[in-house]
């Protein structure tokens, strides 16, 4: 699964590496420990005037259903498994009309001890030190206890799509964002791919991404802790 992240870059930045042509930020600054339900930057495309726009917005991590009751249902679904996100009643909407691009400068994920309960923090990252581009999905809810023409009614949230872990990384863990090279970002944002076979045929042919796993302290575990100390390696001698 994939539960933490950082994301520290500016938003020029953002839109640079992106390509993102409007920038509707309100909220999302950089974070070494981002954490379900905080607010970040997503990249997604809508169309305007019949054509699509790339948009970098603040979005919250926890996709809430446009048909959900309460948007309390969110903490739960932080995760989509990419085998299933086209059938899934949560997200296959979603899976073929709001995909999006989670930009992180990396993510952690907890190595399980077998012979004890104790579970090791790893960060990865690329090895070249660009962006990672995880492939999410994005909705809309209508809060119910707002009005219609209340401009703050609307929540938009996401999910961050998940795959099996590579040989490289999966003896820490065995699901991990589904990472999106450049020249598959289009075609993932694109909003007229809207059939759900050419969806599953374009997760199941991303490449497996090279990532540089390094150990990090255990105070990442805690979602009150931010700040780059976050991200540095673990010295060698513990």
């Amino acid at each position: 699964m994939c539960g933490r992240y950082a994301q520290t870059r500016a938003d020029d930045d953002l839109a640079r590496d992106f390509a993102v042509q409007q920038v509707l930020l309100d909220a999302g600054g950089p974070s070494w420990n981002v954490a379900p339900t905080d607010v970040m930057p997503v990249v997604l495309e809508r169309v305007q005037d019949d054509a699509a726009v790339r948009q970098l917005r603040a979005v919250r991590w926890g996709l809430v259903p446009s048909w959900a009751k309460d948007d309390g249902i969110g903490s739960r679904l932080i995760n989509a498994r990419a085998e299933t996100i086209t059938e899934k009643p949560a997200f296959r909407r979603a899976a073929t009309l709001r995909r999006a691009i989670v930009p992180m400068d990396g993510y952690f994920e907890w190595q399980k001890h077998p012979d004890s309960r104790r579970k090791t923090p790893y960060y990865l990252t690329a090895g070249d030190g660009l962006p990672l581009a995880a492939a999410g999905l994005y909705e809309l809810w209508p809060d119910p206890a707002k009005a219609e023409d209340d401009p703050t009614r609307w929540l938009w949230t996401y999910t961050v799509v998940t795959t099996t872990a590579t040989d490289s990384t999966g003896h820490i863990h065995d699901r991990a964002p589904l990472l999106l090279p450049p020249d598959f970002r289009d075609s993932w944002l694109d909003p007229a791919l809207t059939d759900a076979d050419a969806v599953r045929e374009l997760v199941r042919s991303v490449p497996e991404p090279e990532l540089v796993p390094r150990e990090v302290g255990p105070a990442v575990g805690n979602v009150r802790n931010n700040g780059p100390e976050l991200v540095e390696p673990v010295a060698a001698d513990g």
